[in-house]
């Protein structure tokens, strides 16, 4: 992946819903290709954000990382799980063992 990628962290900065949806969604292609980076940089951005739908396409592209590397959720999990937007955090995890859901959501 040679391409530039700085565009995606722009988009992540917008004050348009809509951009800030399309960063993290459009980094689908590297969590195919194994590149988890920019995923977990824009998941970062988007901790504070307020909308509904920011929440339910990050907790489901970080749901997407699990499925390749499940330490790497994890790992994010572990150090943002506490103060990620409640949708967001359900989203991730949505695949997890109950006992270990149950463990994220306390």
């Amino acid at each position: 992946m040679t391409k530039p990628r700085e565009p995606l962290l722009s988009l992540a900065k917008s004050k348009s819903l809509w951009e800030r949806r399309i960063a993290i969604v459009s980094t689908q292609h590297f969590i195919r290709h194994g590149e988890f980076d920019e995923t977990l940089a824009i998941s970062r951005m988007l901790l504070g954000d307020t909308e509904d739908l920011i929440h339910k396409a990050t907790g489901w592209t970080l749901r997407e990382v699990g499925k390749k590397d499940q330490s790497v959720l994890e790992g994010f999990l572990d150090r943002h799980g506490a103060v990620m937007p409640r949708t967001m955090l359900r989203y991730a995890i949505e695949k997890f063992p109950p006992d270990q859901r149950r463990a994220y959501l306390q």
